[in-house]
């Protein structure tokens, strides 16, 4: 290694092959489907006979949850070649600053989401005292909110992959 840094680490070689990028993409979806796994169960709990007491999730528990979603499809619909794209490799100018700005927007709908879900948890149910089976609808949405965006950055690195495998044809 030609560099003179303390700490290098290679990238592992299977790291470039198809099933890294095809099991990064089956993780996320695994990771995303259980966050909402969560918050539905905890959604239709509240609603059911068993719910011994009169809290409900509401449409206040759901924001948090559709900002973390939109955030996810915000970052993933950016590439990561358009990070780093100078004004020649793309029409227009200022395409890398454009990408950055809404590469920030989608990470800060993800963390208004997660802050949300956390502060819907402290201000609904830890600060009025609630026991644990009405506790469980905060800690859900916190736990789906957590995992949408676990997920949401294991799609977006394993979508941006770079490999030997895949090539592409420009006119």
């Amino acid at each position: 290694m030609s560099s003179h840094s303390a700490f290098q680490f290679r990238k592992p070689e299977w790291l470039n092959s198809p099933n890294a990028r095809t099991a990064g993409v089956y993780l996320a979806g695994a990771l995303f489907s259980l966050g909402f796994f969560f918050f539905i169960d905890a959604s239709s709990f509240s609603h059911s006979r068993k719910n011994g007491s009169e809290i409900h999730i509401k449409f206040v528990d759901w924001i948090p949850g559709i900002c973390s979603a939109l955030g996810m499809l915000v970052i993933n619909s950016i590439e990561k070649t358009r990070l780093s794209a100078d004004s020649y490799s793309y029409s227009g100018t200022g395409v890398a600053w454009k990408a950055r700005t809404v590469l920030f927007l989608g990470f800060a709908l993800m963390a208004g989401g997660l802050a949300g879900s956390v502060a819907v948890l402290a201000l609904k149910y830890i600060q009025p005292g609630f026991p644990f089976p009405t506790l469980y609808f905060g800690i859900a949405n916190v736990i789906a909110n957590g995992l949408i965006m676990f997920s949401s950055v294991v799609l977006w690195v394993s979508q941006n992959m770079e490999d030997d495998y895949t090539y592409n044809l420009a006119l």
